[in-house]
């Protein structure tokens, strides 16, 4: 299927896949720092030794490589020598899964859920998985500020702005602010439009609720944290192999435990992580179906705007079931439009799910192709919702899917592999094997500080130390506890 046809930075691609053809398109769109990873060690020689080995290299995958060489990193200047070998292994090109094909919003979501929370698990796992979010995203903005990376990820700090569909939901919504406040929850400047601003100001007849928020790409800043992973200290050293897809986790009765084992050949290694999100099933049997992590195809397209946008119509947005964010004009999008649009952005949409209920796209493996009726739902949405803005009937410029991870309970899997989900047992058969995945379509304000709770498990084991569960993380995440009672 040709989904669109473009020319960037004098490379004629033609989209005839959209799974694949997607990973090539973000990572040559004028983003060159891109490309020296997009097929890292994907021939030649495997790492063979290691002492971790983690499986997959996108946000989860790679934020742990950050957070093991920051470990590191914080052990040396304190006079202790331990040096550590990690190794990435990748089944397609560098950060080509649900990372790289992710909208980009980073939307901690300020006091979204909160009563449901509070009811299920009580008020302090209620203000941990409000907080856990938050912290997120600004340990994540802290990493750009500080290497001074904000135009290289294409940061844009503008808020979230949620369209609200009914006065119920309006009434909800506050609900849930109000009840967070009481609760102590800091939930930053929260702004409430009336229906008459939101149309003066932004052209859509809905009122509104704005939060603190950010957009960024991804995949640009996890190249980014990559690269200051493998250059912040000699006591840790990084491999990364991609086209590398592993098809087994095997017991080894030697000092290394397990056999990494991929078609090049297997690696030795002392811990596992396995970051592989929706596809965590293929190598963990015991994740699969309803209870486990339930793969989950989402769809996105790109519009362009049929005229300019002021800047306060720069925020990531949401609602309405769908969530989406214009992208910088002179971002690597925009800028390959025609010459005579390039001042009017392209924005990038998802969500429309709600036309095939709550089962929609599940058990949906395939990235390489996209669902015919979404889409049409997808082009319609913006010039039925910003009449002015957009022109009804125009196509996407570009469109693809990417495969998501559901849980049950809509809350990662963080924690050693256990063999029996809901009650968290394990005889120890998968002792040095840890998984953060299960995101839930809402990772990138979590994902981040998951793979720091793995990646301290695994120095606390290095150095056969006690692990605790830190203050920040919301303990029904953990494999142990997990279940749908009330932790």
């Amino acid at each position: 299927m040709v989904i669109a046809d473009y020319e960037l930075v004098n490379i004629e691609v033609e989209i005839r896949n959209a799974g694949e053809i997607v990973c090539d398109v973000i990572l040559v769109v004028g983003s060159s720092h891109c490309l020296p990873v997009a097929n890292a060690s994907s021939i030649g020689p495997l790492t063979e030794d290691a002492d971790v080995c983690i499986i997959g290299a996108g946000m989860t995958g790679i934020s742990a490589t950050y957070h093991l060489a920051k470990a590191m990193e914080k052990l040396g200047l304190e006079g202790l020598s331990l040096e550590v070998k990690a190794v990435v292994l990748e089944a397609r090109e560098f950060c080509s899964g649900a990372t790289g094909r992710n909208g980009g919003h980073l939307t901690p979501y300020s006091f979204f859920n909160y009563r449901e929370y509070e009811k299920k698990y009580g008020t302090i796992e209620a203000l941990k998985s409000l907080q856990i979010e938050n912290r997120t995203a600004m340990a994540m903005v802290s990493i750009i500020q500080e290497h001074q990376l904000a135009d290289v990820v294409d940061l844009v700090a503008g808020g979230h702005l949620m369209l609200i569909s009914s006065e119920e939901e309006y009434a909800s919504l506050k609900e849930d602010y109000l009840a967070a406040s009481r609760a102590g929850l800091n939930v930053g400047d929260v702004e409430w439009l009336p229906e008459e601003d939101v149309d003066r100001i932004y052209g859509a007849s809905y009122s509104a609720v704005r939060f603190p928020a950010f957009n960024f790409w991804p995949l640009k800043f996890v190249t980014q944290l990559y690269l200051l992973a493998n250059s912040s200290t000699p006591h840790f050293t990084l491999s990364l192999h991609t086209h590398t897809p592993v098809t087994s986790v095997t017991p080894l009765s030697s000092s290394r435990i397990w056999s990494v084992n991929t078609p090049r050949g297997s690696v030795k290694c002392s811990h596992v992580l396995h970051a592989t999100n929706g596809y965590a099933s293929h190598l963990l049997p015991q994740f699969g179906g309803p209870s486990g992590i339930i793969p989950t195809r989402g769809q996105i397209v790109v519009m362009r705007a049929a005229t300019p946008v002021n800047d306060s119509w720069k925020a990531s947005w949401g609602g309405l079931d769908h969530y989406w964010f214009p992208r910088p004009v002179n971002g690597s999008i925009s800028d390959h439009g025609p010459e005579d649009e390039k001042e009017n952005p392209v924005v990038i949409l998802g969500g429309g799910r709600h036309i095939g209920g709550p089962a929609f796209e599940q058990y949906e493996t395939d990235d390489s192709v996209v669902n015919t009726a979404l889409g049409e739902e997808l082009r319609a949405f913006l010039p039925e919702t910003f009449p002015h803005m957009f022109n009804k009937g125009e196509d996407a410029e570009m469109e693809w899917t990417g495969i998501m991870g559901y849980t049950s309970m809509a809350d990662p899997f963080v924690g050693p592999v256990v063999e029996h989900l809901q009650s968290g047992a394990t005889s120890g058969i998968f002792a040095g094997q840890y998984i953060a995945a299960g995101y839930s379509g809402h990772g990138m304000p979590r994902a981040f500080s998951c793979a720091e709770a793995i990646a301290n498990m695994i120095t606390a084991a290095i150095q056969n130390k006690s692990w605790s569960t830190p203050e920040w993380l919301p303990k029904r995440y953990l494999t142990k506890n997990r279940s749908q009672e009330k932790n």
